[in-house]
């Protein structure tokens, strides 16, 4: 079975978010202490990314990209404070926001690399 790039890709978010969102959902209640495990999935994830669109991509260029690509924080940040400390309904809603994000984070990320991967630039 071929795999194309887009189901390595999909693939690679899907996962990342998923487990993004078993660290939210884990740690729902320590407003801040989820980001210590999420934002480390985040840049493997965008270097997972990179290296499918045959990229090298340093620790520093992949903070990069996370840092173009998540203006969501301030979203998830805000659903933290306002139910997250909730047992129960705090895990599902932080856990839900973690993997939406990822999820966005990476398709953002993924646009960012395929429009400037060494395939792309020889067009």
């Amino acid at each position: 079975m071929n795999v194309t790039k887009h189901q390595r890709i999909k693939t690679i978010i899907h996962s990342s978010a998923t487990a993004a969102a078993t660290a939210g959902a884990g740690l729902a209640q320590a407003p801040g202490s989820d980001s210590a495990l999420i934002t480390p999935i985040q840049i493997a994830m965008i270097v997972s990314i990179g290296k499918v669109h045959q990229q090298e991509l340093s620790f520093t260029a992949a903070t990069s990209t996370l840092s173009a690509v998540s203006a969501g924080y301030v979203g998830r940040a805000v659903s933290q404070v306002l139910v997250g400390w909730i047992p129960g309904l705090g895990n599902v809603i932080n856990a839900s926001t973690a993997f939406a994000i990822t999820e966005a984070i990476g398709w953002g990320a993924n646009a960012l690399l395929e429009r400037d991967s060494p395939v792309a630039r020889r067009r």
